[in-house]
């Protein structure tokens, strides 16, 4: 059952094409037109609203921006339809509606159901909506690693599972290996820092500084070098306020005081103003009381030791020495001691790397024996999926006219020299990665007789085109997407390979949607729908627009593609003969 149909796409602006309406039919739709009439721009139309690279040279010369609009016809519930709906974006009336603008300084917007979104939302529906192949994905599929991600996907949760635990023991065992080779390489540095540090600690430890030390003894040391001042200055004071036993001629400034006092409380009580006054001069006579009892002691106490001041000097100096080696700003002693505690404890971490070094070790081995058990289940999940997986494309090649190939999946392990740098699978110590430890290849017997030999050096272009199209079938059988997109996928097939090739694309659109750019005519007959992207000039602007091909049309078509003749008889009895016995096979 197909949940999603792209209905139509309008494009203006994209290259050659002005502008055109590609509607597109729920099953087989085939694309064609002669070379360099913008077919591809079929491909490229849908790979921009499917969230692709937006490249302003695709703007056609003189216009603003390129537009593509989509139609996409989806079944409430469907997973594009959910993802859509959390996006904002609304349907209409069954369909979502998505466009993409491209302007010509490289700008890109994306809209979603009438809603502006990230283009990444796009590229996120993409992998529930269309699958997209061509030439690019063909060359891909020569590649090891594309072919061990088809072998995961065909074997889906079987080795999925297994390989997401994989992943997370291979991320932590790569993190502690990080840090082994850390701790062991840098040991010469370390333990020139852990010297560094324990010499630092013990010349602080040997000084005891203590938090606002510094600040204390600086004011200690200001008033110990002003003493015989300080002492001057206290005593003149004293005696100005409370006179001179040996100079009874001198009047003390408390008894100037205490007799004003007493003058104002004789009379006190005829004017309440006054009595403020002489409240306020009481208080003026009990402080020249107070201050000059102060004065006194002050001057008695003032310690003018010399020796005391030496000493503050030395400490100081001390400190001092500190705040210049260990010091941040202008903590002062502050800044020291909190050296000291980063530093104790950067200590304890360096003094700890034996121990530590000896616990990574331990983790590494566990992880390295999670990996090979890992590793063990990826490959015999991996070799029991590679069974099917070959057979059922070797199924599909008979049908692609290919009846005695035979195509094979070579899972191996690369043994490790270093029994210790590897993981264990099947008894022997091999290499691993990320992917676990095994080497995937993609063999391919061509004929009876021939020895299975890597697709990437013993398959022709023909033949690399058909295995690529019958392992997307296989697929379309155990993980299918509503829409499959094949841009000249038949590249090196002609003859009855073609007709086989336009067959089995029929087929495969009895249960999705199918587009195919193909320059055969035997693909384009089994066609629900032809589509001909024709180019025009003017003698100025050159311009591609596209047609649905139907009747008289589509004959003549064909017939071009057959011999490059609308109107040879001969290819025209071709082309009808294609169409009847397509129309008979479907």
């Amino acid at each position: 059952m197909v949940v999603s149909v792209l209905e139509e796409m309008r494009i203006r602006s994209l290259g050659v094409i002005d502008d055109a309406v590609v509607e597109l039919s729920p099953g087989f739709t085939a694309v064609t037109g002669e070379t360099g009439a913008g077919k591809t721009m079929v491909v490229t139309s849908l790979g921009l609203l499917l969230g692709g690279r937006a490249d302003p040279a695709l703007v056609r010369i003189g216009a603003r921006s390129a537009v593509v609009e989509g139609r996409i016809g989806v079944r409430a519930g469907a997973p594009a339809a959910v993802r859509a709906e959390e996006a904002g974006a609304e349907l209409d009336d069954g369909a979502l509606l998505i466009s993409r603008t491209v302007s010509a300084e490289g700008r890109s917007r994306a809209h979603l159901g009438g809603r502006s979104v990230p283009v990444g939302v796009l590229a996120e529906l993409a992998d529930d909506l269309v699958a997209v192949h061509g030439q690019t994905d063909q060359q891909g599929l020569l590649r090891p690693a594309r072919q061990r991600e088809a072998l995961d996907r065909y074997a889906g949760t079987a080795v999925s599972g297994p390989l997401s635990d994989y992943a997370s023991a291979y991320r932590g065992l790569r993190a502690v290996a990080v840090h082994l080779e850390e701790l062991t390489t840098r040991a010469r540095e370390r333990a020139q820092e852990a010297d560094l540090l324990r010499f630092g600690l013990d010349e602080i430890a040997a000084v005891e500084p203590k938090a606002g030390e510094d600040v204390e003894l600086a004011a200690e040391a200001e008033r110990l070098g002003h003493a015989e001042a300080l002492a001057s200055a206290a005593s003149v004071a004293h005696t100005t306020l409370a006179g001179h036993p040996e100079s009874p001629e001198d009047i003390a400034a408390t008894t100037l005081v205490a007799g004003a006092t007493r003058a104002l409380e004789s009379v006190r009580g005829h004017d309440p103003a006054l009595a403020v006054l002489a409240d306020r001069m009481g208080e003026i006579a009990i402080l020249l009381a107070d201050v000059s009892g102060d004065l006194a002691g002050y001057a008695d106490h003032l310690d003018a030791d010399p020796r005391r001041l030496s000493a503050v000097e030395e400490r100081r100096a001390a400190l001092s020495l500190l705040i210049r080696k260990y010091g941040d700003g202008d903590r002062g002693v502050e800044g020291v001691l909190a050296w000291a505690e980063h530093g104790a404890a950067r200590l304890t971490e360096l003094d700890g790397d034996d121990e530590r070094i000896g616990e990574l070790e331990r983790e590494r081995d566990a992880l390295r024996g999670e990996l090979s058990v890992l590793a063990q289940t990826l490959t015999e999940a991996r070799t029991e999926a590679a069974a099917r997986f070959a057979a059922a494309v070797t199924a599909e090649l008979a049908s692609l006219a290919m009846p005695h190939a035979r195509v094979t999946f070579a899972v191996g392990q690369s043994e490790c020299a270093d029994a210790a740098e590897g993981v264990e699978v099947g008894g022997r110590a091999v290499a691993y990665g990320p992917y676990g430890a095994d080497e995937v290849e993609l063999l391919l017997a061509p004929h009876p007789g021939a020895p299975p030999r890597p697709i990437a050096k013993g398959a022709s272009g023909g033949e690399l085109s058909r295995v690529m199209l019958a392992v997307e079938v296989v697929f379309a059988g155990t993980d299918p997407v509503p829409t499959y997109l094949f841009d000249e996928v038949d590249a090196g097939v002609g003859g009855k390979a073609a007709v086989e090739i336009g067959r089995r694309l029929a087929k495969l659109a009895r249960t999705a949607q199918v587009v195919v750019v193909t320059h055969l005519p035997q693909v384009a007959a089994f066609a629900d729908r032809q589509l001909l992207v024709e180019k025009t000039n003017d003698g100025s602007v050159t311009r591609s627009g596209v047609t649905v091909l139907e009747g008289e049309d589509r004959v003549r078509e064909l017939s071009r593609m057959l011999a490059g003749q609308e109107d040879s008889e001969t290819a025209r009895a071709h082309a009808e003969e294609l169409l009847a016995t397509a129309r008979a096979d479907i």
